[in-house]
């Protein structure tokens, strides 16, 4: 039997300018973490410094934040930045794994180019230019102990927040014209749709070499079950028209809980499910349960205004049991 589980840490940081602090949050943050107690830990938002001018950059705050639990232990995973040589300085993916990780690598335009568009307020200058996603994902294909390969595939798809339009915005999150927002929230959508499609093709990949491979896809998707980019990554049948592709079908964990508990964020009161542990069909037969830890989940519009210095999560951590077909 394993557990996997997911958390986004937002902004996992222990520089001398995070804030709050990286000690006010490690007394929050490590407990969420050893209540999971994972097998499998999908991370998202977890930064990373230099602890010298030349060197590479090293996820400290990680390391001290798993300091003294099994995960310490456990084999790592991660994105890397731009120029390949170590961890971006923000926003890094990471896979924990108690079992053997024998290989892992980022998606980020390998199977989808950067779709060109010509932006139509702001600077236009007529030029189509490349819409690009913010961030990688992370596929890693772990050793199980009954001997299977398990594809684990991590990713945190862009915020429905409107993208940067040059001369189009008035302040960090204020626009000079509805067009200019309107424009920005299009290309934001297009980033997190298209990411979603890259991975469904990284899918189609997995399924074209083993019809029944186990595959968990799990991580902030940033989107919830009927919005475009999880329908993309799920494949239902009802959207194909075709029942020949149903084996196909990427299944919600969540949707074994009562709907009511099926939320990780709550915004302006507001419940809503955007972290999501998927599934395939092959690995749907070890199914046990799925846990989602949200009974003290704050507001975050509501914290964001009224809490100085929040070491909480807004997301609640995801964990879903899995055991061989028979045990």
């Amino acid at each position: 039997m394993f557990r996997l589980a997911t958390f986004n840490l937002e902004n996992l940081d222990d520089g001398p300018n995070a804030d709050p602090s990286f000690d006010a949050r490690l007394g929050v943050l490590r407990p969420q973490l050893q209540r999971l107690r994972a097998d499998i830990l999908c991370l998202q938002e977890v930064n990373a410094h230099k602890p010298a001018p030349k060197a590479r950059r090293v996820m400290a705050a990680l390391d001290r934040l798993v300091e003294g639990t099994p995960y310490a232990e456990f084999a790592r995973a991660s994105t890397v930045g731009p120029t390949g040589a170590g961890p971006a300085d923000r926003h890094n993916l990471v896979i924990l794994s108690r079992f053997a990780v024998e290989s892992h690598v980022q998606i980020r335009h390998e199977l989808v180019t950067p779709p060109a568009y010509r932006y139509a307020s702001g600077a236009a200058d007529g030029v189509a230019k490349p819409v690009e996603w913010d961030r990688p994902a992370l596929h890693a294909v772990l050793r199980l102990p009954s001997g299977e390969p398990l594809n684990v595939i991590n990713l945190h798809l862009r915020a429905p927040l409107a993208a940067f339009i040059e001369g189009q915005k008035a302040g960090p999150f204020a626009w000079k014209s509805v067009g200019g927002w309107a424009e920005g929230y299009f290309l934001s959508s297009m980033k997190r749709s298209g990411q979603a499609l890259e991975i469904r093709l990284l899918v189609e990949k997995l399924f074209d070499a083993d019809p029944a491979a186990l595959i968990a896809v799990c991580g902030d998707f940033n989107a919830e079950e009927n919005e475009v980019p999880v329908r993309i990554l799920q494949g239902r049948e009802e959207d194909t028209g075709n029942g020949g592709l149903a084996e196909r079908t990427l299944l919600l964990a969540e949707h074994s809980l009562a709907p009511e508990l099926r939320f990780s964020v709550v915004h302006h009161g507001r419940r809503q499910m955007l972290d999501h542990v998927m599934m395939s069909r092959g690995l749907s037969a070890w199914y046990r349960e799925t846990e989602i830890h949200n009974e003290d989940l704050g507001d975050e519009l509501v914290a964001y205004r009224e809490v100085e210095n929040s070491p909480d999560s807004y997301h609640a951590p995801i964990v879903s049991s899995f055991a061989p077909p028979g045990e």
